[in-house]
Formats: C-alpha cells, structure tokens, sequence
C-alpha cells in the first residue's frame, strides 16, 4: 500500500490525530454546552473539563508526531543536499523553527486560557509564528531543490499553502487585535458563549474562522510530505562495548542496525 512505504505514514497520522483531537473536543464541549457550535476558538473546546483532558492528551501526542515528521524531514533534505551551504543552513532553521512550534503546542495542549492566559497565548504565537515561519522555509527549500530533487508542482503546492496560512494569520492578528483592544468589555478573554447581538460578535467570528483555516492549511501543507516521505527510511544503530553489562576491559565493538518504524525497499 502507498501509505506503507518509507514513512509516509507519520505526516498521515499526525494530521488524522490532530484532526481527531479537535474533532473530539469540538463534539464533547458542544454537546456539554460548554462552547457554542459556530465555529469557536480551538481551544475553547479544550477549555473546561472533561474535553480539556482529551484536548490535552492527544493533543500532546500531535506535537510529538509533529516533531518525529520535522526531524525526519530534516534528515532528508540533509542527505539530498549534503554540499550545498545555503540549504543546510535553512534546514538547520526549519528543524529549530519547527521545535519550537511544536513546544507551543504542548503549551496550549497543557495551559488552558482561562487558567493561565499568558502563558496559553504565548503556546499559540510560538505554534502559529514559528509555524508559518516554518512553512516559509520549507517553501523556500523547495524552491531550491526543483526541478534536480523534486518536481516544480511540489513548490507551487506548498507555496498557495503559504499563501493561504499567511491570509489567514494576517486576518486573525488585525480581527483579534481590535477585538481585545479593551473597547468590548473587559472579560472577553475568558468569554466562551457568544451570541449575534454581542459587542464584538462579527470580529470574534472572523478571528475563529481564521484560526481554524490556518489549521487546515497547517494540515494540507504536512500531507504534502507523504510522497516525499516514502523515499525514506530511519535505521538505529546499536554500538555494544562489551558482551556483557560487567566492568570488565573493553572487547571489540558490536554494531546492530534495526530498522526504525519503516521497512527499507
């Protein structure tokens, strides 16, 4: 199947569980009455008990498998370009970039808003900044490795992704700006019912609905790893100084080389 080869499983299963991770929490605080069904924050459906535990857990588990697929996509734009300094140096900021976009998921996972609010916010502008900061570069590399590594429809791809986050980030920042400029009340941060009527309503609406388009984008530009992906396999290496776990003098070295998640073909 082509989902077996390589390991283009691990960009399927990170946007499969973070998609299920909002799916879930989005169905339990609704049907809880805890967030209305129009399009609140993403985080909101994780806000309150019991979806915030859901919301966390597997939300942790997201970051992990975003942080398996940026190192392993790092490992491989290193050994396409193994000489070619501007690439290496824009793959070692992507590898960074993405780290760090990933810890503010943990963040947000494990910090909800209405527990504390700054240290939530900082979690979404270090996953959402250094997200689209790494989409820019990963856009970037491939412009530079088309048409020798890859085709020129992988960068043009990748790049209305870019577009298409960087629209929607920029339509987040100015709505939510204006929205928490103090002029509709004092507890909007901690404000999870709106209704039509509410001060600020249609500017909270387009700040949600772009929140959630820059997911999706997030989601369409990590599938466009799996082909890429499936030309790639991880192996562990296993350097044994000694026969047995005594404090004995060293005898020869023992290699052992086992595949890692994928099988080579």
């Amino acid at each position: 199947m082509w989902f077996q080869q390589g390991l283009s499983f691990l960009p399927i299963a990170l946007v499969i569980w973070t998609a299920a991770a909002f799916t879930f929490s989005y169905i339990i605080a609704v049907t809880l009455h805890h967030v209305d069904p129009a399009l609140p924050y993403i985080s909101d459906t994780g806000t309150v008990a019991p979806e915030k535990c859901v919301f966390g857990a597997m939300l942790n588990i997201a970051a992990l498998l975003c942080l398996a697929t940026i190192y392993v996509r790092y490992k491989q734009v290193h050994a396409l370009n193994p000489e070619e300094n501007l690439i290496i140096k824009l793959n070692k900021a992507g590898l960074v970039l993405g780290i760090l976009s990933c810890l503010g998921a943990s963040l947000v996972a494990n910090f909800q808003k209405t527990a504390l609010f700054v240290v939530h916010v900082s979690g979404s502008v270090l996953t959402f900044g250094m997200g689209i900061f790494y989409m820019f570069v990963q856009t970037i590399l491939s412009y530079l490795m088309q048409p020798k590594i890859h085709g020129k429809q992988v960068f043009w791809i990748r790049l209305l992704l870019l577009v298409w986050c960087g629209v929607s980030v920029l339509s987040m920042l100015i709505c939510s700006s204006i929205l928490y400029s103090g002029d509709f009340g004092a507890d909007i941060v901690q404000k999870l019912h709106w209704k039509p009527e509410d001060k600020g309503y249609v500017l909270h609406m387009v700040t949600t609905a772009a929140e959630w388009s820059m997911s999706f984008s997030f989601f369409g530009f990590f599938l466009t790893y799996i082909r890429d992906f499936q030309k790639i396999s991880l192996r562990v290496e296993a350097n044994l100084q000694g026969l047995t776990l005594y404090d004995t003098a060293p005898c020869p070295v023992i290699n052992e080389r086992t595949r890692l998640l994928s099988r080579e073909f």
